[in-house]
This record gives structure tokens, C-alpha cells and sequence, in this order.
């Protein structure tokens, strides 16, 4: 009643991953930027084809510098640490990963995701003159950036005033679908995405969730890393834990009980030992 319309279910149905797989991390270690941050150790983990892998746990347990070294806001210490379609990328940096197809919604949207004082066709520009073709032989293509912001706010329903308005002008909900909204429609091979619904109401949080089911049912592969439990049982494949810096072996969301999940974001030892954890069905 509050967002006035109805608000339907965004189920991801469940299956077995033997794609190849898009995506692999190999036991990377990275030290925290932040004196505040968690140190990753040991990350490991893999991507098919057409999967969403979900990655669950606590704020503050190395989310942030998961997502920097998958995204290449931070080098890998090797380049075979990360790696996509096979090759070692762990040494490319952001624009590198997008040429490869590969696109990225970080958890901050005002501030990170996009600039406050530029408007909606120039935070188009930053994200994505590697892979938009926004540039020409050193010319901004402005008319293109138009009409892509057009198609961004036409196909997520951002409500806003002018026709390219300030980013700071949008409302949280807004600015989210819209950030979320241009990564999605490039039709990216990957994409990896925190915290998608932090902040919006139940109708964008579904149309969100179903476009990123939509993606992967494409064959794109999908990485969210979020707090909200429901929201990754919802629209996952396999889920995963982090736990101080720590990531738990990857397990298909219909092994895991609710309990079992809560120990892994917890500290438990294993998956082994988490799913020990009486049953309960998570839908």
C-alpha cells in the first residue's frame, strides 16, 4: 500500500551450476587500508556461468575489501589471485575489468557509486567510458550519454524532475535504482554488487532483484554481497560467509537452514559444522 503497487516475489529457481566458471578467486590474502578494516585470508572462491553467488555476514568482516579486489579498486598481491574466463586479471585495475565486460555496484551510492554535484549523463561518463562508448576519437558523445540515462531511468522507473538532473537531486531509493540501472542494462558478462536494496522500499527492492535474476538467467554470473539474509536466500544459488576476512566454502542455499547460516556468520569452524544445525526450511 505504501509504494502502491504490488510488490511480487522475486524467486530465483534453483539449480545445479556446470557452467564453467567466470569468476575465481585462489587463496588470496590482503592486508585492510583502513586501520579499521578486516584483513582477507585466504579467499577463495568461484563463479559459474549464469550462477548468483551470495556472500552473507556481519557488517565489518571484510566485505569492503572483497569487493575492492574483485572490483580493482585494489590490485591483487599476484595477478593469478583473481581470475576471469581464465585469465589472470588480478593486477587490472577497474577500467581494465569493464572492457572485459565486467561491471560493478559498490555499497556507497552518494559519494562512491556516483559524484553529488554531477549530473546523471556525467556519472554515466565516469562509470563507464571504458566499456560505453561514451568517448569517440577524444569526443564526448553527449547525445549518447543522454539517451542512456533515458533508457536507465525509463527501464528502473527513477522518478526525477529535468531530464538529467544532479545526483545528489534523486532520492536514496532513486539514485540506487539508478546506479544498479546502468550497470545492469550494459548487459555485463559479470557483475558484483553490495549491499543492491540497502535504503529502498519493497517495490524497488523486488524490481532490483529481479533484474539481477534476469542477468543471470542470461548467462551473466552474479556476485551480491549483502546483510539482508532473506534478500540472498530470495535470489541466490550458493551462498557464502565472511567471517572475519574469512570465506566460507560456497553451498547451495537449499543445504543451508537459517541456523546453519548464523553459525558460519557466527565463527563456526566449517560448513560441516553449521549444518549440523537442526533443520528448518528457508522459504
Amino acid at each position: 500500500m505504501m509504494v502502491g503497487v504490488d510488490v511480487g516475489e522475486a524467486r530465483r529457481e534453483r539449480r545445479a551450476a556446470h557452467t564453467p566458471v567466470r569468476l575465481a578467486v585462489r587463496d588470496l590474502d590482503l592486508p585492510s587500508e583502513d586501520p579499521h578494516g578486516t584483513d582477507l585470508r585466504a579467499v577463495s572462491l568461484e563463479v559459474c556461468r549464469g550462477e548468483i553467488l551470495g556472500v552473507a555476514g556481519v557488517a565489518g568482516n571484510g566485505q569492503e575489501e572483497l569487493f575492492a579486489v574483485l572490483s580493482g579498486e585494489r590490485r591483487a598481491p599476484r595477478p593469478g589471485a583473481v581470475l576471469l574466463d581464465g585469465d589472470p586479471i588480478g593486477h587490472e585495475d577497474i577500467n581494465a575489468r569493464r572492457r572485459r565486460g565486467a561491471a560493478f555496484v559498490p555499497e556507497e551510492r552518494l559519494g562512491h557509486a556516483a559524484a553529488p554535484r554531477f549530473s546523471l549523463s556525467e556519472n554515466a561518463l565516469v562509470a563507464g567510458h571504458a566499456a560505453n562508448g561514451f568517448v569517440r576519437a577524444g569526443f564526448v558523445m553527449r547525445d549518447r550519454m543522454l539517451t542512456w540515462v533515458d533508457s536507465v531511468t525509463g527501464a528502473f522507473d527513477v522518478r526525477k524532475g529535468p531530464r538529467d538532473p544532479e545526483a545528489r537531486a534523486l532520492s536514496g531509493g532513486n539514485l540506487q535504482k539508478f546506479v544498479v540501472g546502468r550497470e545492469i542494462l550494459r548487459r555485463p558478462s559479470l557483475i558484483i554488487v553490495s549491499q543492491p536494496t540497502w535504503g529502498v522500499d519493497a517495490g524497488a527492492a523486488a524490481l532490483i532483484r529481479k533484474a539481477l535474476i534476469g542477468l543471470a538467467e542470461e548467462g551473466s554470473s552474479v556476485v551480491v554481497i549483502s546483510q539482508d539474509l532473506d534478500e540472498l536466500i530470495e535470489i541466490s544459488d550458493r551462498l557464502a560467509v565472511i567471517f572475519h576476512g574469512r570465506l566460507s566454502a560456497a553451498r547451495p542455499v537449499e543445504a543451508l537452514t537459517r541456523e546453519a547460516i548464523g553459525l558460519l556468520m557466527g565463527g563456526a569452524d566449517s560448513p560441516a559444522e553449521a549444518a549440523a544445525a537442526p533443520r528448518e526450511e528457508v522459504a
